[in-house]
């Protein structure tokens, strides 16, 4: 029998960068193709004339929500799809459906196409979950935890500069650029179209070079390059794991069982060697209470993301008083209207906010996380959240002058909480799942539970805003996600602390 040595593998101790940089490339597509329609939803619905223009902001978190709706029947799916085919194809796949979803919604002249696009990318989407679980089968030293779980979100930073800038920028072209989108061109006839157009394009890029460049995560799909030093080909068992061919016995890497660590293995820390297998129940207590955790945040958070453009694109009240000069009756609650910015200032604000995410992500993450360690700091800023949803309503008080530098003040606060708490909760989803031969499927769970609330955010947060707005009272969307945030704040110490708390940089 002849044995055949694999090649030499990456080293696992080493930061997986050339990898984390390929597979930000591929990710950094869809940021920017789901947020360019931000700063247009509200005009796009408009353009539909569905009848009373109040109900636009509701009409607009629906469109926004059906990606997200259709996005959680599948993120466990698709989860486990990854688990059995490979994480590379299902991510080619979310961008191929994205890709397609941008252009049906470019072409769309009723609401309805609109909403059959969206969906449809949302059913062939599962990237968020199979993009944590790549990064976590990339990383293998809880060391590298930290940086390697804030690539993606800051990468989605980067999207999210670019896409408000394409989509408030490129929207209507034939209104805003006259000379070189006439009358009778095609961007005439479809206003919204060269921005989904523009996205298709980055998309399609994606994954020409994700095809390409990007290698396999699957512990039991990876090339023979890539495997262990002591792993042997043989001809009565063409993959074998063993140090010695003869003193442990052969496991073939095609099993579905391969992949997961072996109980009481240093690399399984959690579980014992009296155990005949490892454990791989994903609805545990600890589990359970992060991704409420990760509901909580992600429905608070789309709120805001859907509630930012349409604030601050909707009229202005003339002569707004500041709320405590006038009657009692009417001093809090009484905030009519928004700050009537047109739809290329929104673009560019939001742009300047995933300028701030993207300092806080880099720079202000990394810092923290060391210096106060991942769960301190995940309660600190969980239990501290509802302030970000406080301050928006004040802003319609703030005079002309100040504007500019009082709106970026507000977004800094949010970004803060916001870009701080979500690479916590993706680094205790990870730490918190029983065994590698499951992350695909807690990812998959984690997706579908927070495009759930990803759905219901826009169109709860647009129907409130609408109604707020009748009575002279616009906060009243911002004052309810600072309620679910507080429940957020409460419902943090119920997630508990790793027993492994040497993973936790400075907590030991």
């Amino acid at each position: 029998m002849t044995l055949t040595r694999s090649s030499s593998p990456r080293d696992p101790d080493a930061f997986p960068t050339l990898q984390l940089f390929v597979l930000a490339i591929v990710r950094l597509a869809e940021p920017i193709a789901l947020t360019s329609i931000f700063p247009y939803a509200w005009a796009l619905i408009k353009h539909f004339d569905i009848g009373n223009e109040d109900d636009a902001s509701f009409y607009a978190g629906l469109l926004i929500s059906a990606f997200s709706l259709a996005e959680a029947l599948m993120g466990m799916y698709w989860g486990a799809v990854s688990d059995r085919v490979g994480r590379k194809p299902v991510l080619l796949l979310g961008c191929v459906g994205t890709m397609f979803s941008m252009l049906m919604v470019g072409v769309a002249e009723n609401i309805w196409v609109a909403l059959v696009g969206r969906a449809l990318g949302g059913l062939l989407n599962g990237n968020i979950g199979v993009i944590q679980t790549m990064v976590g089968e990339l990383v293998t030293k809880p060391e590298h935890e930290p940086r390697a779980f804030s690539i993606m979100p800051f990468v989605w930073s980067i999207g999210t500069i670019l896409g408000p800038m394409i989509g408030g920028l490129f929207a209507d072209p034939h209104e805003n650029y006259p000379d070189l989108f006439p009358e009778g061109s095609l961007f005439a006839r479809f206003p919204y179209l060269l921005p989904n157009l523009l996205c298709a394009v980055l998309l399609l890029v994606s994954i020409v070079l994700g095809y390409f460049l990007l290698e396999e995560t699957h512990p039991g799909m990876q090339p023979r390059v890539l495997l262990p030093d002591d792993t042997f080909h043989s001809e009565n068992t063409p993959l074998l794991e063993t140090s010695d061919a003869i003193k442990r016995p052969a496991v073939d890497l095609r099993d579905d069982n391969y992949g997961s660590v072996r109980p009481g293995s240093a690399a399984s820390p959690s579980w014992t060697g009296a155990e005949k297998e490892p454990p791989t129940s994903i609805f545990c207590k600890r589990i359970m209470a992060i991704m409420i955790s990760l509901c909580i945040y992600t429905y608070h958070s789309m709120t805001f993301d859907h509630l930012l453009p349409i604030y601050f694109e909707d009229e202005r009240a003339p002569g707004s008083l500041a709320p405590f000069t006038t009657s009692s009756a009417r001093s809090i609650f009484y905030s009519p209207g928004g700050l009537g910015l047109s739809l290329q200032a929104v673009g560019m604000i939001m742009a300047v906010q995933g300028a701030i995410a993207l300092f806080m992500q880099a720079v202000v993450f990394p810092l923290l996380a060391e210096r106060v360690g991942i769960y301190r700091l995940f309660l600190a800023v969980a239990a501290t959240h509802p302030i970000v949803y406080l301050l928006m309503p004040t802003l319609p008080y703030v005079s002309e002058s100040l504007l500019y530098p009082v709106i970026y003040a507000c977004l800094a606060v949010r970004n803060f909480y916001c870009i701080l708490l979500y690479p916590l909760l993706l680094i205790l989803v990870k730490e918190a799942t029983p065994s590698p031969a499951v992350l695909g499927k807690v990812n998959g769970l984690a997706a579908s539970a927070g495009a759930a609330c990803r759905m219901v955010a826009p169109p709860v947060a647009g129907y409130l805003y609408a109604v707020g707005k009748r009575y002279d009272c616009t906060a009243l969307a911002w004052y309810s996600s600072a309620l679910v945030a507080v429940i957020g704040s409460v419902q943090c110490f119920s997630v508990k602390r790793p027993r492994d708390t040497s993973k936790q940089a400075g907590e030991e």
